[in-house]
């Protein structure tokens, strides 16, 4: 089920067949450097794409979605919006991560882009957020870019995080 399009982007609900490619992406530990949890097992990765293809118990119109290009139906990642409860206050995150072989080609921008837009129009959302660890400057430099805000560092049993912020208007 497509979620949303962009110019280049399609995003939609995971597949039991992208098993193989959100593997790819959670075993590297480069692309899960800014990750608390680090790099995952395949066996780890079935049981989150198991949790993916169930959806949110309480946010059904939340999740990860597969990330694919239009032109050429590659799996590039997964993006989308994930149901955080942090410090007192209920947020939503916009999540993104694309495979280092398509890094710099501006997908985690564009797709941050149309989740923005989703999140505000389709969903009616006021309030997105950014959850981004030290020294992750490429995912800040993407907050950023979306019209995001730095507004606090905290700390939680992850660790610590930079927390970047985009209020939206009431429709």
């Amino acid at each position: 089920m497509v979620i949303l399009n962009t110019e280049r982007l399609q995003l939609r609900r995971f597949e039991p067949e992208d098993l193989a490619h959100l593997y790819a992406l959670y075993r590297d530990p480069e692309i899960r450097k800014y990750y608390p949890d680090g790099t995952r097992t395949l066996a780890e990765t079935k049981e989150e794409l198991d949790w993916f293809l169930q959806g949110h118990p309480r946010h059904p119109e939340l999740g990860l979605w597969a990330t694919i290009e239009r032109s050429s139906g590659e799996f590039l990642g997964r993006c989308g919006l994930l149901p955080w409860h942090i410090q007192g206050r209920d947020e939503v995150e916009l999540a993104f991560m694309i495979k280092k072989e398509r890094w710099r080609e501006g997908f985690a921008t564009e797709a941050s882009h149309g989740i923005i837009k989703h999140a505000h129009q389709v969903l009616g959302l006021r309030r997105l957020v950014c959850l981004v660890m030290p020294g992750n400057a490429a995912s800040a430099g993407v907050a950023q870019k979306v019209g995001m805000s730095f507004e606090r560092e905290f700390e939680d049993e992850y660790g610590s995080s930079g927390l970047y912020a985009l209020a939206l208007p009431a429709l």
